[in-house]
């Protein structure tokens, strides 16, 4: 795998995102609550709005056009509850947050 540096944790603080564009790819990072960095596609999959315009509480990232709404740690949806954000493997190095894209695609769910 190739990760590619992305920013560092003083980026993204507990409870925040921030959009980033890795490889080509829109991605969106998380932390949940307690810390944790996930990496998810930046676009909601029901009709291409970026999920940084959302609104994100620690737990759940909401897109802000039809309030769909996705679990901050695993990507899958939670209202409606049969889509998901596609994830992408995260590492941590020191201070820095990388992400790797490879063979990573984007999901779109059904409109």
């Amino acid at each position: 795998m190739s990760f590619t540096k992305v920013c560092t944790l003083d980026d993204v603080w507990e409870g925040e995102m921030e959009a980033f564009t890795v490889n080509g790819q829109d991605i969106l990072l998380v932390c949940a609550e307690g810390g944790d960095i996930k990496a998810f596609q930046g676009i909601c999959p029901h009709q291409d709005i970026p999920l940084i315009e959302g609104k994100f509480d620690g737990k759940k990232v909401i897109c802000r056009a039809h309030l769909w709404q996705f679990d901050a740690c695993t990507g899958k949806g939670i209202n409606p509850d049969d889509c998901a954000l596609a994830a992408y493997p995260v590492k941590i190095d020191g201070e820095d947050i990388l992400v790797e894209t490879d063979g990573v695609e984007p999901l779109f769910a059904h409109t």
